[in-house]
């Protein structure tokens, strides 16, 4: 398939790099207002945040705690809605919203679970291990609201920054790097540095709906989302913070993101990434070619690409459709499986001795990389599977600040957390299976620990 730039018509053209004015402020403007909300940290006190966490985090204040009731509210029109569609069939319920609601058995019972989860905890009745605010109140009480919030504002203005043109600039400008040293495609450039400041939770859906609109095949979207959806900075400041190396955040999160780097150059060369398919999402097929700059220079020919894209871009009524209905997605499809997978996790690891069997062989690794306390750090080298702060919960009581320093690197490189990342690639359409998300974690760890423990022992202790 030929590039956008090859098909288009009118005031540009790729051969002279000539572009309207008009069709330049329409890549301007908007994405502009994109890279303000995601890409650009701001200082607000003692905390680092960007534009649109600034926002969700406005929100939360002003709703306060009506958010829990609202997410368990939620959560019951979900799983209301979906059994009824599931057994009615209604003929009057198409496009998108069928998509929606009428999901595979699997999916509704999740939904269901999620509800039961939510409204057990919010009324506290139940079984202990359920309503515990290390388990379901974790989920209802502290996770649910900051996704309600921050996601909200994440569907609104997500077209700011992928539909205007900035993908396709910055995919220009970078593509040979990113493919020769990742194997990837320029644009996944901006997946990485969404999550860097923004959250992890964003890069992933920045992922799947370039995935679905044919901008990265099967291969490349699995890849991407399970080795560049990065936490953010700001959960990187809190998990510093929480673990008692706050004085030290410079050199922990630079080792953050030389060994994240590191694995984003080998685990996508191996299975199960390795052997993913370079089919693109078959409804749309693939929208996108890396052609030759045709003798322009590199900006030039980048500048094309955005305001061609731009042009093409949808107008003010489809982006406010697509924006509801990626809200709704987000409340009604992805809300219940992060509250009935992680409560589910968070009981496995609170309340049985699981992942502290799981990680007896990680005991002898950890003496033999030098890192004290192993006996009481191996458990958190492998509960961030669960949830992805759970290894700064488990380290908090370990003394040595060694060892706290690369429990706390290591939780951040791993990136696979089944109470949201994971429950997130599930949902998406991105074919990634549970198993995958698990061996992809593993090989992480493997990586990146003994990197972190080098570093930690030459350059920082």
């Amino acid at each position: 398939m030929v590039s956008p730039v090859e098909t288009s018509t009118g005031p540009y053209d790729l051969k002279g790099g000539k572009f309207s004015r008009r069709g330049l402020l329409k890549f301007l403007i908007p994405s502009l207002i994109g890279i303000g909300m995601f890409l650009i940290p701001f200082a607000s006190g003692e905390s680092i945040n960007i534009g649109m966490g600034f926002l969700a985090d406005g929100l939360k204040a002003l709703l306060g705690e009506a958010l829990p009731p609202l997410a368990a509210l939620i959560l019951c029109i979900s799983a209301v809605v979906t059994v009824l569609v599931k057994l009615t069939r209604p003929t009057w319920l198409k496009g998108s919203l069928r998509e929606l609601f009428d999901v595979d058995w699997l999916w509704l019972a999740l939904r269901a679970l999620g509800a039961l989860f939510a409204v057990m905890t919010l009324f506290q009745v139940g079984p202990g291990v359920i309503i515990a605010s290390t388990t379901g109140g974790v989920m209802l009480n502290d996770l649910a609201p900051v996704l309600l919030t921050f996601f909200f504002f994440a569907a609104l203005l997500l077209p700011f920054l992928v539909d205007f043109g900035f993908m396709e600039f910055i995919g220009s400008l970078v593509r040979k790097p990113f493919r020769m040293i990742f194997g990837l495609p320029g644009r996944s450039a901006i997946d990485a540095t969404a999550s860097w400041m923004g959250s992890g939770t964003v890069g992933v859906l920045i992922t799947t709906q370039q995935y679905e609109q044919g901008y990265y095949n099967q291969r490349e979207a699995a890849a991407i989302a399970t080795n560049f959806s990065i936490v953010s900075i700001a959960f990187a400041l809190l998990v510093a913070s929480f673990i008692k190396i706050n004085h030290l955040f410079i050199e922990f999160y630079l080792t953050v993101l030389v060994a994240g780097l590191i694995a984003a150059v080998i685990v996508p060369r191996l299975p199960p990434l390795s052997r993913k398919s370079n089919r693109y999402h078959e409804p749309v097929g693939c929208q996108i070619a890396e052609e030759s700059t045709g003798g322009m220079g590199i900006l030039r020919f980048s500048l094309a690409q955005a305001v061609a894209r731009a042009e093409k871009s949808p107008g003010p009524g489809q982006l406010v459709r697509i924006a509801l209905f990626n809200v709704a997605d987000i409340f009604f499809g992805l809300l219940p499986l992060v509250v009935a997978i992680g409560t589910v996790a968070l009981v496995l690891a609170e309340f049985t001795p699981l992942f502290t069997w799981l990680s007896y062989p990680m005991v002898p690794v950890l003496e033999w990389l030098g890192i004290p306390e192993a006996q009481a750090a191996a458990p958190a080298t492998l509960v961030g599977f669960a949830d992805m702060f759970l290894p700064a919960v488990l380290a908090t009581n370990i003394e040595s600040e060694l060892t706290r320093f690369v429990i706390a690197c290591l939780s951040l490189t791993q990136l696979i957390y089944m109470s949201e990342i994971g429950a997130l690639l599930l949902k998406s359409k991105i074919p990634l299976k549970l198993w995958e998300l698990l061996a992809i974690f593993l090989l992480r760890t493997a990586i990146t620990l003994p990197i972190i423990a080098l570093i930690a022992h030459v350059f920082v202790f």
